[in-house]
């Protein structure tokens, strides 16, 4: 019998190997390439991220890479047409450039802040922060306000790394894990795959989440807890463990700010502050020597419980009995807080317990020597393998700072930080409490700042206002409003530019954020105040720039259009400088390069910035004659030193490419790259994989690589000398630069503490619950990430309409049948939308996917397309400021207090059926007009079919091979 026919030549093939981009995971892949076309997309088993494992939206690639919705040449436009018209005329890039940076020279020689420059979901964020430093603007930030800065932000503050790119369960030996409020979309191959893990393990794995969807759906046991009610869950749990002595009192003492001595002096400046010593460095009491001594010292034996005298007759509490006299409170007993939460007494009590189990009674002990931060010699490593993950919807919360700090709070009192079988640090992290970063606050014409844009203050006298405490950003960030926002305020940039509110601004640029749609607050107002002019019929914001590679709605209110490549068609650096893809075990970094040759007008983005920077003549990209220093992107990521020998790109460093971490460029970096399948890899030694806040050996190479700039321990903090600080300007008690308006003076007196707390989301503490009586809440599937891909032909084959989810019983008890239509209101809007009736959701929370719902027109979509008909936006219902209540209160963003994270999960509605609907009232409202098509788009098919060979029956041509021994060649 004659052998198969062979379906490809694999002669005419060519694999290489890149960074996948279709969510922010970034892993390994393997493509195919066949005349110039993706013949196959495939996982890269030697990937440390993905270990060979691909999701839906990593094969689905090909379709991003065949959209309708590509962007094919630069446009700007037309004169005389109105902005969101969509009425561009194409322009070639040397008049796109030559437009862009004549009216950049000009913001830059006379006033930098008049450019405000904000990213959205990009992976080069040490570029873009680089160029905005260059520029001397400090109106530049990314997407993390919008997303997840509060996670970051509660980490970065107490432990010194936080959850998700930060760190990692230790998925090899944990044996209990919770995951807080993550839906699928992120990290999705990796906690799949460390799910796998612990499951086959035998380990138990709790889920807390108001739905159970995704990974809730396999978990042992879930927690439907309500909506923005996790803080409070997770101090109701720290409660149960010092009742019942379950904490680890030796990691206290050791790695913690825990024996720290609080000064008592309420209504008096210092209150609430650490007592410290001549020197600066915080006292304790040392209970051999009974007398104060410095808490850096080595061997004391500091008091972890105590109230004592200050040599200076303050009297003083260590902070561990500062801690344990507010969680003991009865006000955080599992059975006060169950009316808040939800989740009955008996359930958090039992799962405290459990853990405690757990990590005191099944510790891990691991023959590793290791040397402490003060010289100590260990023979054993300790671990608690209990691990934490949390994500969103911890995050999108005005109270969620508070709440990953509390998160944080329960894996320090469990010791489970950073050691077997808990919450581990991935480099370069962790940094020291808070990082030593501070965000810049002087701008000058044609200077760059002294420090980028975003950083940690620590103080008030961090900010960055005025002397009269005014705003200097246009977010507002670093601002009373927010003073700890570390990611800015991405969501505030357009409300504020056109309120001229702190100042007006000239240019605004978006690169890869849809701020017109699913990445604003509230769509219709924000698209409102894009086409908003002033009393002369001027554009309020003079000068928008979009980048992007799509036609997002966004696109539509462009003046100028820079239309970007898509991942497979460029160079670009997943760095050490930004967010790398390190494991807890291994330093690591990756590339994009080139898959595919370029078929349209496009450019990346990388390489407009570095041509911008070389013709506005940035001293870091201009030679002392005035020349450029790098030719292109290419050039500028081998050449550019942070600092002597640190660059985008850490490995295969120095003339031959054999020095890692830190050396000279390499001319052959990006070579090196390329052929070991577009990452790189440094392992930490053993000795060098926990306790990384107080290791010597792994400090020191943390400090060569340029992680951290010092090799002092990192004290963990428990306490919070930063937030006290902040409330004591709030207080009117502090030395220094303090808030004249009462509504930040109330914000910080009640929302800034040392120690975790938790509050009622704020937008709730200013409407009518028993009116609005629903939570609501968005989460993104794994199978599709922000807008990018409900475009995709493949990813809509599994969802190409949103329904809002709600409880069954909860639902029929109000007359509401599955796949009706119901009105969603809240008091800032009102939608309607197609119901679905489920189980797992608890009883007071409705939800739904988000992103799916498409303006009409947009993405390349034909305008009846299901997701923008049936699809719908939750944002339509959100708002952007805060409601007033009857009161004077000033206009204040709807965002975390400290942070100034978006609050779009406090969001409050009421569900009223649609009575027997027409026709013409089952589909979702609000309707917007439908978007032209963009010059040179191809028109919208009714199918996208994509293949590199003819389609071949495969059933049907093996039939006939096996009957008769060759194929039909009709067939």
């Amino acid at each position: 019998m004659s052998a198969l026919p062979e379906f490809e030549n694999h002669s005419q093939q060519e694999i290489k190997y890149t960074t996948c981009y279709m969510c922010a995971c970034r892993c390994g892949i393997k493509v195919t390439v066949e005349d110039n076309k993706v013949r196959y997309i495939q996982g890269n088993r030697h990937h440390p991220i993905n270990k060979g494992v691909l999701c839906a939206k990593g094969n689905a690639g090909i379709m991003k890479q065949q959209s309708p919705a590509r962007l094919r040449q630069p446009m700007r436009r037309k004169p005389g047409t109105e902005r969101g018209a969509g009425e561009f005329e194409p322009i070639s890039w040397d008049e796109a450039l030559d437009m862009l940076s004549t009216r950049l020279q000009k913001i830059r020689e006379t006033d930098p802040r008049k450019l405000a420059f904000f990213t959205g979901r990009d992976q080069m964020q040490a570029l873009t922060g680089l160029w905005a430093t260059q520029f001397g603007t400090y109106n530049w930030a990314a997407h993390g306000g919008f997303c997840s800065v509060n996670m970051a932000t509660g980490g970065l503050y107490t432990t010194g790394f936080a959850f998700w790119e930060f760190g990692d369960p230790d998925w090899d030996r944990t044996k209990y894990h919770m995951l807080w409020g993550v839906a699928e979309d992120h990290a999705s191959n990796p906690i799949k795959i460390g799910l796998e893990k612990l499951k086959r393990s035998g380990g138990k794995f709790v889920a807390i989440n108001p739905v159970r969807t995704g990974y809730q759906a396999i978990a042992d046991e879930w927690v439907g807890i309500k909506p923005g009610t996790d803080g409070l869950f997770a101090l109701s749990m720290l409660h149960v463990l010092l009742k019942n002595d379950q904490f680890d009192w030796d990691f206290l003492v050791r790695y913690t700010n825990a024996t720290q001595l609080v000064v008592q002096t309420p209504g008096q400046k210092g209150d609430g502050l650490i007592l410290r010593g001549e020197n600066g460095n915080p006292l304790v009491w040392e209970l051999e020597q009974e007398a104060f001594v410095d808490g850096t010292q080595v061997d004391i034996k500091p008091a972890l419980f105590g109230e004592y005298t200050a040599p200076d007759g303050r009297p003083v509490k260590t902070v561990m009995t500062v801690l344990a006299e507010r969680y003991l409170s009865d006000e955080y007993s599992p059975e006060n807080t169950a009316k808040v939460t939800g989740v009955p007494a008996d359930q958090t009590e039992r799962l405290a317990l459990e853990m405690a189990h757990v990590a005191f009674k099944e510790t891990i002990e691991l023959d590793i020597e290791w040397t402490d931060s003060w010289g100590r010699k260990h023979d054993k490593v300790f671990g608690r393998p209990v691990s934490m993950h949390a994500m969103r919807g911890i995050s999108a919360h005005s109270n969620g700072f508070q709440t990953c700090r509390a998160i944080h709070l329960l894996q320090i009192m469990l010791g489970s930080v950073d050691c077997p079988g808990g919450h581990l640090a991935k480099p370069p992290y962790p940094k020291h409490v808070p990082p030593g970063i501070k965000p810049a606050k002087e701008c000058a014409p044609n200077t760059p700042l002294k420090s980028p844009p975003l950083g940690f203050p620590t103080a008030p006298e961090d900010l960055v206002i005025d002397d009269d405490g005014n705003p200097l950003r246009i977010d507002k960030a670093f601002s009373w409003d927010a003073p700890i926002s570390n990611h800015g305020l991405m969501h505030m940039v357009v409300t504020n530019a056109v309120n001229g509110d702190p100042y007006p601004i000239d240019t605004l640029i978006f690169f890869m954020a849809n701020m017109s749609w699913n990445s604003s607050m509230n769509t219709a107002e924000v698209m409102d105040m894009l086409r908003a002019k002033d009393e002369n019929g001027e554009y309020k914001i003079p000068f928008l720039v979009v980048a992007d590679a799509f036609h997002s709605e966004t696109v539509n209110f462009a003046d100028l259009v820079l239309p970007d490549t898509t991942y497979l068609e460029r160079y670009d650096t997943i760095s050490m400088l930004d967010r790398p893809i390190s494991e807890p075990a291994a330093a690591a970094d990756s590339i994009r390069h080139p898959i595919l040759e370029v078929d349209r007008d496009v450019r990346p983005w990388q390489e407009v910035m570095v041509e911008l920077a070389g013709r506005l003549k940035f001293p870091a990209f201009t030679k002392d004659d005035g020349s450029r220093k790098f030719s292109d992107y290419k050039d500028f990521i081998v050449n550019y030193e942070k600092e002597p020998g640190i660059g985008f790109l850490s490995g295969y460093r120095g003339k031959d490419g054999q020095t890692h971490l830190r050396g000279e460029p390499n001319p052959k970096q990006w070579e090196a790259y390329i052929e070991n399948q577009g990452f790189f890899m440094y392992h930490l030694a053993p000795n060098q994989q926990f306790y990384r806040y107080a290791n010597k050996d792994y400090l020191e190479l943390a400090k060569h690589a340029g992680w951290v700039g010092k090799t002092d321990p990192i004290t963990i903090e428990l306490y919070s000398e930063t937030q006290q600080r902040f409330k004591l300007a709030g207080q009117g008690l502090y030395d220094g630069p303090q808030p004249t308006k009462q509504e930040h003076k109330d914000r910080l007196t009640q929302f800034f503490d040392p120690l975790p707390i938790w509050h009622k989301p704020l937008e709730q503490t200013r409407i009518d619950e028993d009116e609005y009586p629903f939570y609501a809440v968005n989460q993104r599937p794994m199978f599709m990430y922000h807008s990018w891909d409900s475009q995709n032909a493949w990813l809509r084959q599994i969802c190409a309409q949103n329904y809002l989810y709600m409880n069954r019983g909860r639902a029929e008890s109000m007359g509401i049948e599955d796949m009706s239509w119901v009105w969603m209101e809240s008091h800032n809007g009102k939608i309607r939308v197609q119901v679905k009736l489920m189980e797992g959701c608890e009883p007071g929370t409705v939800w739904t996917w988000n992103a799916i719902g498409k303006q009409k027109g947009a993405w390349g979509l034909k305008p009846d397309a299901n997701e923008s008909n049936k699809g719908f936006l939750m944002n339509h219902l959100i708002s952007e400021l805060l409601p007033k209540k009857g009161d004077a209160i000033d206009a204040i963003t709807n965002s975390d207090p400290v942070t100034g994270q978006a609050a779009w999960y406090d969001l409050k509605v009421k569900i009223t059926p649609v009575d027997a609907p027409e026709p013409d009232e089952q589909g979702s409202l609000p309707e917007f007009e439908t978007i032209k098509p963009a010059p040179g788009m191809t028109e919208a098919p009714d199918q996208l079919r994509y293949s590199t060979h003819k389609p071949v029956h495969l059933n049907r041509s093996i039939r006939d091979v096996l009957t008769r021994g060759s194929l039909d060649e009709e067939k």
